[in-house]
């Protein structure tokens, strides 16, 4: 490159913020430096704004990903203390991580008592997931069957259905002893009766299958559940120490 010869003017601002190219402008001055010292090429320095753009994009969109899912920690799998929890198996944990249980629609139950590491564990593959472009929400059941109720006093349970039943990766967190009516556990098995094989649910629960009976009520009911949820599943059972015991 010549020295100077792209220096900004007031025409390329306003055509970079006019095309949305925030980043680009941020760089700009920066980048032509840069390229001025080195002598590359001009393919070379465009392509180095175009690649910036590009992953300013990219973290742009899993931010908005992240927000919607409403994670409530960003919780990565590498951050999992492995070491800590023997139940785990990191291997297994690791495959899943290559999230082809999502390609195949397959569901992931994740049972153990309170405090073995289920949500962390969840909530890294689920941050995997949406790294990777898909569609997910995180929601505690007790929030879940809050509003299956709420939605039926101004009748737009067919509308939280349609949302829930589309996401790719539905992580369903703490599932376990709740008071829930007979319209709350007819809904949550309308929901996984529309989820089952098109999309992956991810489950923490501190119950093991033959305990839901005591909390969703309905045995053929939910015989009939469980037959969808773990005909394609993957069930983890956590068995190890607390991780929110005190440390030395």
């Amino acid at each position: 490159m010549n020295k100077g010869t792209l220096k900004r003017s007031d025409d390329l601002d306003q055509l970079l913020k006019s095309l949305h190219l925030k980043r680009i402008l941020e760089i700009y001055d920066e980048q032509l430096c840069a390229a001025e010292k080195e002598d590359v090429s001009y393919s070379e320095f465009l392509t180095r704004l175009l690649r910036a753009q590009w992953h300013h994009r990219q973290e742009t969109a899993l931010a908005w990903r992240i927000q919607q899912a409403k994670l409530p920690e960003r919780w990565s799998l590498a951050s999992f203390p492995f070491a800590r929890q023997p139940g785990v198996n990191r291997k297994q944990i690791h495959t899943f991580a290559e999230l082809e249980f999502i390609a195949k629609a397959e569901n992931i139950v994740l049972v153990g008592s309170t405090g073995v590491g289920k949500t962390g564990l969840a909530s890294g593959l689920l941050l995997k997931a949406l790294e990777n472009g898909y569609r997910c929400q995180f929601i505690p059941a007790q929030d879940l069957f809050d509003e299956m109720y709420a939605s039926l006093a101004d009748r737009s349970t067919r509308k939280l259905l349609n949302r829930l039943a589309r996401l790719d990766v539905l992580l369903i967190d703490e599932l376990g002893y709740l008071n829930l009516k007979p319209e709350q556990s007819n809904i949550f098995f309308k929901l996984m009766e529309e989820r089952y094989h098109r999309h992956s649910t991810i489950i923490t629960t501190n119950l093991d299958y033959d305990e839901w009976r005591n909390f969703l009520g309905n045995q053929a009911m939910v015989d009939a559940l469980l037959s969808r949820l773990r005909h394609f599943c993957h069930t983890v059972r956590i068995n190890g120490p607390s991780l929110r015991d005190p440390q030395g």
